[in-house]
């Protein structure tokens, strides 16, 4: 075999270097090109992978325990009913302009009012990945004692998620997208076949029959707590939907997300945690001989939900440091939240960043309103003429994030009054009404600068 020419092999290399590109490719400040867009089931796929975690079965649980078991799947259908309608606004605006949640935002607050938000946004998520990646740490290293009676250091087991978690971000929607459509039909087995074994010494009849365990749970605050628990990701929704074929594809595939996924996942749960007395899913796969069954889930639960917590963060970075290329962005994020993990940021900024993410859902019933009211401006077209703040709308946000405060319970709020019960829907729809009037009546919130 003849060795390769000089310009053979610089040709090769920059068809690797090309080809590598390619798969980093994220079109984090531009629209998603018409060709790079999905249909409804694999986006789907993403919501699901998204949506079930520790933190979604650990609620299912509760509310299997604090509740009749009736009272907990009425309180899912209609806490996650009513997600799916949120998600599905939000995601309608991702499809139609291709762009990402912080994007979308310099059109509805102005360039510099979009950077507040994508600081809020991407600390909140930054500071959520370490959260979870130190909890996905210690409950491994549990389980891996529990199940092989190997004693493993949890600082070691945050390492090992971190690396899985950040790979598949700096790659982008593509590598989220392939773990989701591979490791959510799995769990969905795994889920269903903990159900089938625990109903076999169950009657329908004994579990809605089952005593209430622990502290009651009211069913309006059961419907707060399934929305509280996922309002901030049905805000960043277009982050994951501006590679949604159709407007059509978005809602289905965010009610698939967001109505069945929750719906399935919470309802199992609560009927896991009815027949054996036990919120903690990983604990009842070991407990019916799934050792290895409760480490996959494990690990996949975290994965695909924690890797959109620094994928979405990393989105808002883009445009605060526009010279750095994503996933270098992502790469920095997840070094860096992984050493916050072994750190100990689970005991020690849980309330900062439950206060930052008070802060979040007014954002989208903000942009969702007012791209709505100005779909002809939001264009990619338009970017360099948006204006550089848009006051009124910043000060509905400021508005919208009060409401949120003055209905969160202590310690993260001052839980003053209610409307909804849950903090996050009435802060959205606030933001939403609001924003309606100011484009309404207040006609100099325009979102370009005139053309001189």
């Amino acid at each position: 075999m003849e060795p390769l020419s000089v310009q053979e092999e610089v040709c090769i290399e920059e068809k690797i270097l090309i080809e590598e590109k390619a798969m980093i490719k994220d079109y984090e400040r531009q629209p998603v090109p018409e060709g790079e867009r999905q249909g409804w089931f694999t986006l789907g796929l993403v919501w699901i992978g998204g949506v079930i975690s520790l933190s979604a079965t650990a609620l299912g649980g509760a509310l299997g325990g604090g509740m009749s078991l009736n009272q907990a799947i009425i309180s899912t259908l209609i806490g996650s009913f009513i997600l799916a309608i949120l998600s599905s606004i939000c995601c309608i605006v991702g499809a139609r302009t291709g762009l990402a949640m912080s994007l979308v935002s310099s059109y509805s607050l102005g360039k510099k009012g979009a950077m507040g938000v994508s600081i809020v946004t991407s600390v909140a998520l930054f500071g959520w990945f370490g959260v979870q990646l130190d909890l996905f740490g210690d409950t491994l290293a549990q389980v891996i004692y529990n199940v092989l009676g190997l004693s493993v250091s949890p600082d070691i087991m945050i390492v090992f998620g971190g690396v899985l978690m950040t790979l598949t971000a700096m790659f982008g929607y593509k590598a989220i997208e392939k773990l989701s459509v591979a490791a959510v039909p799995l769990l969905a087995i795994l889920l269903f076949g903990s159900l089938y074994i625990i109903l076999k010494d169950f009657t329908f009849t004994q579990l809605m029959n089952a005593p209430v365990v622990g502290t009651p749970i009211p069913l309006g605050s059961a419907i707060s707590m399934v929305i509280g628990s996922l309002a901030v990701g049905v805000i960043i929704g277009p982050d994951y939907s501006r590679y949604a074929r159709t407007t059509k594809d978005a809602i289905l595939s965010s009610t698939f997300g967001y109505f069945i996924g929750t719906v399935v996942v919470l309802g199992i749960s609560a009927i896991l945690a009815k027949a054996t007395g036990e919120s903690d899913i990983i604990s009842i796969l070991i407990g019916i001989g799934w050792g290895t069954g409760a480490m996959v889930v494990l690990i996949l639960a975290q994965w695909t939900t924690n890797n959109t917590n620094i994928y979405s963060a990393s989105l808002n970075f883009s445009i605060l440091f526009k010279k750095i290329p994503k996933y270098v962005l992502t790469l920095g994020a997840g070094v860096i939240g992984t050493g916050l993990a072994i750190a100990g940021i689970y005991d020690n900024f849980i309330s900062f960043l439950s206060f930052l993410s008070v802060l979040i859902p007014p954002v989208g019933g903000l942009y969702a309103a007012d791209y709505f009211m100005n779909q002809k401006d939001y264009t990619f077209d338009n970017m360099d003429r948006i204006k550089e703040v848009r006051w009124p709308s910043l000060i509905n946000w400021g508005i919208s994030s009060a409401v949120a405060f003055l209905t969160t319970a202590p310690p993260t709020g001052m839980g003053i009054f209610t409307i909804t019960g849950a903090s996050g829907l009435d802060s959205f729809v606030v933001a939403f009404v609001i924003q309606i009037g100011i484009n309404k009546f207040w006609h100099k919130n325009s979102i370009l600068e005139e053309e001189k």
